[in-house]
């Protein structure tokens, strides 16, 4: 059980550092950009949110799969396939979770409004400089609903973990695919033990948003 554990958290942690990384960028474009296709790749980007995991694992599985054209692009450094690996779970983690990283620092850094910019920028700050020193102190709460988030959405996955990685110990089972497991061979007590962690889980990852939410309006004299 301590290994399961330990790979849900790692998978988890992994996916919410790297999807912090990545949706930076994206989220500050969506907030600040004027281009025509920001209502397109914000669509995409929640298509996680309406798309049944299971189809989106099973493309995901095409994708890293020995015959996708990707893997041929790999092939010569060794990789033949990601699927039912642990790598495999992260790029999947990453792609079903990037809406519960991007939409909160979005809104985030829409909530910034343009005169704590535009006051830096009369003080001679760069964009780049105006980004480091108030849009991202600014969008701080931002930051951690989003990790919030990621790291629970990651913990509670279950399609696209079993379709793009199977239940393989010790490599791609990771607690949801283990209550699913325990359930197949009526280990009722155990599985109600896991069940009811994830559901204590769930229930404090939603008091830590809400005490985020009451915070941050608190401290916003806009609010």
């Amino acid at each position: 059980m301590a290994e399961v554990l330990w790979l849900t958290a790692k998978l988890a942690g992994i996916t919410t550092i790297l999807l912090l990384l990545l949706a930076t960028p994206l989220s500050w474009w969506l907030a600040r950009g004027r281009s025509s296709l920001r209502t397109v790749v914000t669509a995409v980007v929640a298509l996680p949110i309406v798309l049944p995991p299971t189809v989106l694992g099973f493309y995901l599985l095409i994708a890293l799969g020995p015959n996708s054209p990707l893997m041929a692009l790999l092939a010569p450094f060794g990789v033949r396939t990601l699927a039912f690996t642990f790598e495999g779970l992260v790029i999947g983690s990453l792609i079903y979770s990037l809406p519960f990283a991007v939409q909160p620092l979005r809104n985030a850094f829409l909530a910034v409004g343009d005169e704590p910019l535009e006051a830096a920028a009369t003080l001679g700050a760069s964009p780049w400089a105006g980004f480091w020193r108030v849009a991202l102190p600014l969008a701080l709460p931002g930051y951690v609903a989003a990790a919030i988030l990621t790291f629970a959405h990651t913990v509670g996955e279950f399609g696209v973990v079993m379709m793009l990685g199977g239940n393989i110990p010790g490599e791609t089972t990771v607690l949801s695919t283990e209550i699913y497991r325990l359930v197949e061979g009526l280990e009722w007590g155990e599985a109600h033990r896991l069940s009811l962690m994830l559901l204590l889980f769930a229930f404090a990852v939603l008091l830590a948003l809400l005490a985020i939410e009451r915070r941050a309006r608190v401290l916003d004299p806009r609010a």
